[in-house]
């Protein structure tokens, strides 16, 4: 899982449920992708500009830990 972005979406009160809503898939599937990374460009693309954050930031791995 992306630790910087469960803590983003924390920061922002959102739910797995809104997050999903707002990429326009389901709960599961977004839970699911957070697991996998299996993004879509376009869903990591939104996700940057909710969480007004850049990519290298936002899906940083442990391997590649960056900060905000």
């Amino acid at each position: 899982m992306f630790k910087n972005l469960q803590a983003e979406q924390a920061r922002n009160d959102m739910t797995n449920q809104q997050v999903a809503d707002y990429l326009g898939v389901s709960r599961k599937s977004y839970e699911n992708k957070k697991k996998t990374g299996k993004f879509y460009v376009t869903e990591i693309s939104k996700l940057c500009v909710l969480f007004d954050t850049k990519y290298e930031y936002l899906f940083a791995t442990d391997d590649n830990a960056q900060t905000a």
